[in-house]
C-alpha cells in the first residue's frame, strides 16, 4: 500500500508519516522542506519517495495531483493558520492559507477520487478542525478554510459511498505541534485537560478512515464541544469564542 501524506515534515503530517511506516505502508512525503523530509525518509523502515513542494504554486501542486493518481490513501494534512482582526493581517498571507487549506487540498482530493472510484477502492482523510464548526474571531480565515473542509469532505464521502472508496475528515482540537507557534495565536490559557498528544490524534484518523466513518473527533472532550457547537446558534457560538479569543490575547 502506498500513501501520500501533506505537510509531512512536522507535526500531524509527520506523525501520519510515523505511523504509516509502521503498518508497512511505503510513503509519498510532501511539504516544501526537503531538507526535513529527506531527514525523516532515513528514518522510517519502508520506501519513501520525497516531493517538495509549495502547495500554492499551481505548477508545483500539479505534480503531487499527477502522483496522487496512483496512491491507496492521500492524507491531506498541509495547512496553517492566523491569528489576530483580519484587517489589520496581511491579505496575501490571508489569500494563501485559503489557497492551501482550500484550493490545494480540494484539487488533491479531486485527483484521488477521480483515480479510486474507477478502481473500487482507495482512501482519503482531509485534516481539518474543531475551529472549523464555528465562526472564529481573530482566527477568521483559518476558522472558515476549516468550515469548509469539513463540510467538503462529509459531501464527498456520502457520494462516494457505495464506490469501494473512504473518505474522512478529521477535526482535532488543540494539539500539541508547531502550528501554534507559527499562527502567533496565544494558547496560554488553554487548560491542560483540552489538549492532545499527536500520536492519538493521528491514530483515531486513521482508524477512523479505516471504517470510512465520515467524521473523526480525537477526545471525549472534544467531542462534546463539538456537539454543543452544532446545537448552539451561531450568534452565540461566535460572541463566546469572540470573548475567549480576545482574553487569550491580552
Amino acid at each position: 500500500m502506498i500513501a501520500l501524506v501533506t505537510g509531512a515534515s512536522a507535526g500531524l503530517g509527520e506523525e501520519f508519516a510515523r505511523q504509516l511506516a509502521l503498518r508497512g505502508d511505503d510513503l509519498v512525503l510532501v511539504a516544501r522542506n526537503e531538507e526535513r523530509l529527506q531527514e525523516l525518509a532515513k528514518e522510517l523502515p519502508v520506501q519513501c519517495e520525497v516531493l517538495a513542494a509549495d502547495l500554492t504554486d499551481r505548477a508545483q501542486l500539479a505534480n503531487v495531483e499527477r502522483r496522487v493518481g496512483s496512491v491507496d490513501l492521500l492524507v491531506n494534512n498541509a495547512g496553517y493558520g492566523s491569528f489576530g482582526p483580519f484587517h489589520t493581517l496581511d491579505v496575501e498571507v490571508e489569500t494563501r492559507e485559503v489557497e492551501l487549506n482550500v484550493l490545494a487540498l480540494v484539487r488533491l482530493t479531486y485527483a484521488a477520487v477521480a483515480a479510486m472510484v474507477p478502481r473500487g477502492s482507495g482512501a482519503i482523510l482531509n485534516v481539518s478542525s474543531l475551529a472549523g464548526c464555528q465562526p472564529g474571531p481573530l482566527n477568521a480565515t483559518y476558522s472558515a478554510t476549516k468550515a469548509f473542509v469539513t463540510s467538503f469532505t462529509q459531501a464527498v464521502h456520502e457520494e462516494v459511498r457505495d464506490t469501494g472508496v473512504a473518505v474522512t475528515v478529521l477535526c482535532p482540537g488543540f494539539t500539541h505541534t508547531e502550528f501554534q507557534e507559527r499562527a502567533q495565536a496565544p494558547a496560554g490559557d488553554v487548560p491542560g485537560f483540552m489538549w492532545q498528544m499527536p500520536p492519538e490524534v493521528v491514530q483515531c484518523g486513521l482508524d477512523a478512515v479505516a471504517k470510512n466513518r465520515a467524521v473523526a473527533i480525537p477526545g471525549a472532550v472534544n467531542k462534546v464541544l463539538g456537539n454543543l457547537t452544532a446545537i448552539t446558534p451561531d450568534a452565540v457560538t461566535r460572541r463566546v469564542s469572540g470573548i475567549v479569543m480576545k482574553r487569550a490575547s491580552h
